[in-house]
C-alpha cells in the first residue's frame, strides 16, 4: 500500500492514459485542428505539459503551436485557437487570461470548474490528485493532447516504468540536469520541478544540446545527468568524462517521466519529508 497519495496516482497512469486517450472522441472538437494557429498555456507543470504539446504538434508540421506561462500570453497575436491545462480550474493566472480571451478550451481535473463564458472545458476528473505535487493529471492531458495528434498512448511503458529499479546512485545523488530536445525540452523542465518541490533537491533543466555550453561544469561523481529520448552524439562519453552518472531510458519518454517522478518520491522519503506537502505550495496558487 502507498505510504502516500502521489505514489498511488503514480501508479495509476497506465489506467489514466488509456482513459484520457478514450476520451477523445468526445472532446475532438474542442481541440485544435490541423493547420490552427495556437497557443497553449498554463502554471508550472501545466505550463511544461503546454511546452511538450507545442513543440510536438510543430514538429508533425500541423501549425504554429507556442506555448507560454499563463501570465506571460500575449494578447496582441493573431491565433486561431487558445488552449490552457489547469488541474484545479482556480489558478490566478489561468482565470485572468482565459477572461481576455473570446474562446478557450480549457484542460481541467474539476468537472464543476468555473471559466468565463466561451469557455469549452475538457473534464479529466478520473486524474484529478490529493497531492499538492501533479503527476497523473498532467500527464494524462499530455496524453490526450497526444493522441489527438495521431500519437499511440505508451501505457505498456507506463507499466513498465513503475518496475524500473530506482538505483543507489539515483536515490543518493546529490544534484540531477534533466535533458531532453525538442518535445521532451518540456519532460526535462517537469521532472527537474517534480524532485524540487517533493524532496527539495538541486536538479537543473536544459535543453540537451545545450548542456555542453556551460551546464556540464557542475557535472561530477555523486550527481546524475538524466537525458529524455535520443541524446545527441558524443553526450555519454562527455558525461561519463565528469564521473557523473549518465541516465537514458528506451521507454517511451513520457513514460521515462514516470521513473523521474517516483526517484523525486524516494529522495523525499531519503529525506524524512512528505511528498504530498512541499513546503510553501498549496494545489492551487489563488492571489488576491
Amino acid at each position: 500500500m502507498a505510504d502516500y497519495h502521489v505514489e498511488a496516482e503514480i501508479d495509476s497512469q497506465p489506467s489514466c492514459w488509456r482513459e484520457a486517450a478514450a476520451r477523445l472522441p468526445h472532446v475532438r472538437e474542442a481541440l485544435p485542428r490541423d493547420g490552427e494557429r495556437v497557443a497553449v498555456f498554463g502554471c508550472g507543470t501545466s505550463l511544461f505539459m503546454a511546452k511538450a504539446y507545442a513543440a510536438l504538434r510543430e514538429a508533425k508540421g500541423l501549425g504554429v503551436t507556442d506555448a507560454f506561462a499563463a501570465s506571460e500570453l500575449p494578447f496582441d497575436r493573431d491565433y486561431d485557437r487558445h488552449v490552457a491545462i489547469t488541474r484545479s480550474g482556480t489558478t490566478t493566472e489561468v482565470l485572468q487570461a482565459i477572461e481576455r480571451l473570446p474562446e478557450t478550451t480549457a484542460i481541467t481535473a474539476v468537472p464543476d470548474a468555473r471559466f468565463a463564458p466561451g469557455t469549452r472545458a475538457i473534464a479529466l476528473e478520473f486524474a484529478d490528485e490529493r497531492s499538492v505535487v501533479q503527476t497523473r493529471f498532467a500527464t494524462s492531458a499530455l496524453a490526450l493532447l497526444r493522441a489527438s495528434l495521431g500519437e499511440p498512448v505508451p501505457d505498456d511503458d507506463a507499466t513498465r516504468a513503475l518496475a524500473v529499479p530506482l538505483a543507489r546512485e539515483w536515490v543518493e545523488a546529490e544534484q540531477i540536469s534533466y535533458l531532453g530536445r525538442g518535445w521532451t525540452i518540456g519532460l526535462a523542465d517537469e521532472a527537474a520541478l517534480k524532485a524540487r518541490e517533493a524532496a527539495q533537491l538541486w536538479t537543473e533543466s536544459y535543453p540537451a544540446m545545450e548542456y555542453r555550453h556551460g551546464p556540464i561544469s557542475i557535472a561530477q561523481p555523486g550527481r546524475l545527468t538524466w537525458m529524455f529520448g535520443p541524446a545527441p552524439d558524443g553526450l555519454a562519453e562527455d558525461v561519463a568524462a565528469t564521473g557523473a552518472t549518465y541516465v537514458t531510458s528506451y521507454l517511451d519518454p513520457m513514460a521515462h517521466l514516470i521513473v523521474a517522478q517516483r526517484l523525486a518520491v524516494a529522495h523525499a522519503h531519503a529525506k524524512g519529508m512528505d511528498p504530498d506537502r512541499p513546503r510553501a505550495l498549496t494545489r492551487s496558487v489563488v492571489l488576491p
